[in-house]
């Protein structure tokens, strides 16, 4: 497992470096390997965000949010997903599914 994390951590460095496609292969990889790893599927989320693919976004930020439920900050992520999805389309319905993903963050606590 721990080469996974350093899978990712290498993948992180190519998001900094905004080298987006390469940033998709590793992530996508990962997951391919560990479909649990839920800072993946949260990264994939950020660089499908930056790179307007907001379906593939929004369904790795909800992927986040079901394997760690309980988690608030995953909840707060799919909100903001859900945001910039609004953002980038004009979306009415992702404006409503941002209030309830903060709202649930925020009933966690």
């Amino acid at each position: 497992m721990s080469d996974l994390y350093a899978r990712y951590n290498d993948v992180e460095k190519e998001i900094d470096a905004e080298n987006f496609d390469e940033a998709i292969a590793g992530l996508t990889g990962i997951v391919e390997e560990d479909v649990s790893f839920v800072l993946a599927h949260l990264a994939l989320a950020r660089v499908y965000t930056k790179t307007g693919q907001h379906d593939l976004a929004i369904q790795h930020a909800e992927k986040a949010c079901e394997l760690e439920p309980t988690d608030s900050f995953n909840f707060t992520a799919l909100s903001v997903t859900y945001q910039r999805a609004w953002a980038g389309t004009e979306d009415q319905q992702y404006i409503t599914k941002a209030e309830e993903a903060m709202a649930k963050a925020q009933s966690m606590g």
